[in-house]
């Protein structure tokens, strides 16, 4: 291990190396994915030295004790169980860190919240739950930013668009797409029934330009009044984009803004995340055969959770976590789910290495 170690380091120190020359900034796009994996390695190398200097520690204490200095030996006696049982620990936190780490899982993330199967109670469902992520980001100090919001006549949300902002904000929550399921008595329903409604939520690393290329020339773009609220400005000009991807059909609207530019740049910001994860799927697929596992498939047809109002349950059938605390967990309390997605994430990919 300790090879491995300082290979790793030594890349670190490479990379912080060839950045600082005065010619690395000329080309913006590797200075970029350099600083990505410089960034990505640091507390791996932190814990590397760490481990570095525990292990030559141990090794001094060892020769020590098979010396021939018998003041020498009683001093350093007492240090070698404590190192030994250090050295562990820190063994088992290295396997974790040196699983090849997902580049995107730093990147800001674009969130995308459908209503399902349910009607208006897949709409207010789609709405709390839009609600739950907005608070987990608040809890984490991320940013967000709504990209398109479609309101549901009778109340909730037909589809939300949303970009979060903050450190790791993909890697905490790539977990999320797929089907949510809701279990509760509608506000409606005078027989006191429990209804079954579902929303669609899909998480995807927000696409930088060094990430993907969109050829203007395959982009067709179109533009229209916007509808529903938003002053007499909106409804009098074109502002409103909808910019079609001929190679792959794929289809971005946004009308949320006043100005036409800051539309098609939020379009654009969607469109180039789509066509990521497009690649990202298909990258995934090439994967499947060496490493199954069913939290890291990212299908967002799959159920992979289930509200129960009633019951006061939310149960993650993938790992198959079952937590009553429903109140705290639509309240933005998401931390004990998603490390536990995450911990069974680590060891499907530990058994694969």
């Amino acid at each position: 291990m300790i090879d491995k170690l300082e290979s790793v380091i030594a890349r670190h120190d490479e990379l912080a190396e060839l950045m600082s020359q005065p010619e690395a900034m000329q080309d913006m796009k590797a200075f970029t994915k350099m600083a990505r994996e410089h960034r990505s390695m640091s507390e791996l190398v932190e814990h590397a030295k760490k481990f570095i200097d525990t292990f030559n520690q141990l090794r001094e204490d060892e020769e020590i004790l098979n010396g021939d200095d018998p003041e020498l030996k009683e001093l350093v006696k007492d240090e070698i169980g404590p190192l030994r049982e250090e050295i562990a620990q820190q063994e088992e936190k290295l396997k974790i860190l040196l699983i090849p780490k997902d580049p995107d899982d730093d990147k800001n993330t674009i969130l995308e919240i459908r209503s399902g199967t349910g009607g208006d109670e897949a709409a207010l469902f789609a709405g709390n739950l839009y609600r739950m992520y907005l608070r987990y980001a608040e809890r984490q100090g991320w940013k967000t930013e709504i990209m398109t919001l479609h309101d549901n006549e009778g109340g909730g949300i037909k589809e939300v668009i949303v970009t979060i902002n903050g450190e790791g904000a993909y890697g905490q929550l790539k977990f999320e797409s797929g089907v949510h399921r809701v279990q509760r008595i509608p506000e409606t329903e005078s027989s006191g029934r429990v209804h079954t409604s579902a929303a669609t939520v899909a998480v995807l690393p927000e696409a930088e330009d060094v990430d993907i290329e969109v050829n203007e020339t395959d982009l067709k773009i179109d533009t229209y009044r916007a509808s529903g609220a938003g002053g007499q400005h909106v409804n009098k000009t074109e502002s409103a984009i909808r910019i079609t991807h001929n190679p792959t059909g794929l289809v971005v609207t946004c009308q949320d803004e006043t100005s036409q530019h800051k539309n098609r740049d939020k379009a654009m910001k969607v469109l180039r995340s789509r066509l990521y994860e497009v690649e990202m799927e298909k990258q995934h697929k090439e994967r499947a055969d060496a490493r199954k596992s069913m939290v890291s498939t990212g299908d967002r047809s799959a159920k992979i959770r289930t509200y129960n109002f009633p019951q006061g349950r939310v149960t993650d059938h993938r790992i198959n976590l079952t937590l009553y605390k429903l109140n705290d967990i639509m309240d933005g309390d998401l931390t004990e789910t998603i490390e536990a997605l995450k911990l069974e994430d680590q060891k499907a990919a530990m058994e694969a290495v």
